[in-house]
């Protein structure tokens, strides 16, 4: 079991504690909160949440202080999805092997349900055993990073380039938006909690940022290369929106030439910045083996 395998066994348990009681503790209806826990229990990796917390414990900090602000993050990804996945936007059928939230609820209480889960989030920062400095600091980074100038932007412009021929350029543009900036508020969020300086800060946004753009290209060659029972969705959805990708522009050598790349770009990053970043190294290698 290598780093990141024992770290993320305990880790990923508390995550799932922390997310589920704050939902369980909700006074709301029923079937939002049935709907909420549907999503939040649906699995994944817990990247982002997990990248918070690894910034912290490779920086000698108790992972406890990050923990709220870890479960709002998975907060803001997983309503992200329940929306991308509506009719109106990628409509798709299933997510992580099951049926969409919508297709499960309805796109009413989808709908909702996102909304709840983006606003509870903010709730979750406010209650974390931190700083009140740190607090605000992380809510104000936190909204910019989902917001129209960061995932949001990135989600509206990736609908406009669908039926649209992006130059490497435009579609990395898309990517860092929508994919990356969560990643680097992840990276972050974990320096301010552990009191690094803004030199350090941004470092740890630049390893983020390779990472981002490598979690997308990998995920852009599953998309043509997986299979429906390992991604957990339809295979060559991309293509069927007409949807500029990587392998389609690159050529898929190339694209994954690419994403061997970012990953050491992000590693070189992690050496400058710490003496024994080998959770952070971990998680970069995490995505480049990710079969979903």
């Amino acid at each position: 079991m290598n780093t990141l395998e024992q770290f993320s066994s305990t880790q990923k348990s508390l995550i799932e504690e922390e997310l589920i009681s704050a939902i369980k503790s909700l006074e709301t209806p029923a079937k939002l909160k049935e709907s909420m826990l549907y999503s939040v229990k649906a699995g994944g990796k817990r990247i982002r949440p997990l990248l918070l917390l690894a910034v912290i414990k490779t920086f000698g900090q108790d992972t406890k202080k990050g923990l709220k602000t870890a479960a709002a993050l998975e907060m803001i990804h997983t309503y992200s999805l329940i929306h991308d996945d509506l009719p109106s936007m990628d409509d798709d059928d299933l997510r992580r092997g099951l049926p969409t939230n919508h297709k499960v609820f309805g796109e009413a209480v989808a709908i909702l349900s996102g909304d709840a889960l983006l606003t509870k989030s903010f709730e979750l920062v406010v209650d974390s055993p931190i700083a009140d400095q740190s607090k605000v600091k992380i809510i104000a980074m936190l909204a910019n990073a989902a917001g129209a100038e960061g995932m949001v932007g990135g989600q509206m412009a990736d609908i406009e380039g669908e039926n649209a021929s992006l130059s490497l350029e435009q579609l990395e543009s898309v990517h860092r938006r929508k994919t990356g900036r969560l990643l680097e508020f992840a990276a972050a969020a974990g320096g301010v909690i552990s009191g690094l300086n803004e030199d350090e800060l941004k470092k740890l946004r630049m390893y983020a940022e390779h990472i981002g753009l490598a979690f997308q290209i990998r995920d852009d060659i599953l998309d043509v290369e997986g299979n429906e029972e390992e991604i957990g969705k339809p295979v060559g959805s991309d293509e069927s929106r007409q949807k500029s990708t990587y392998p389609s522009i690159l050529g898929m050598e190339k694209a994954k030439e690419k994403l061997a790349f970012h990953l050491t770009q992000a590693r070189k990053i992690l050496r400058d910045l710490h003496q024994e970043p080998a959770l952070l190294v971990d998680l970069a290698d995490l995505i480049a083996k990710r079969k979903n």
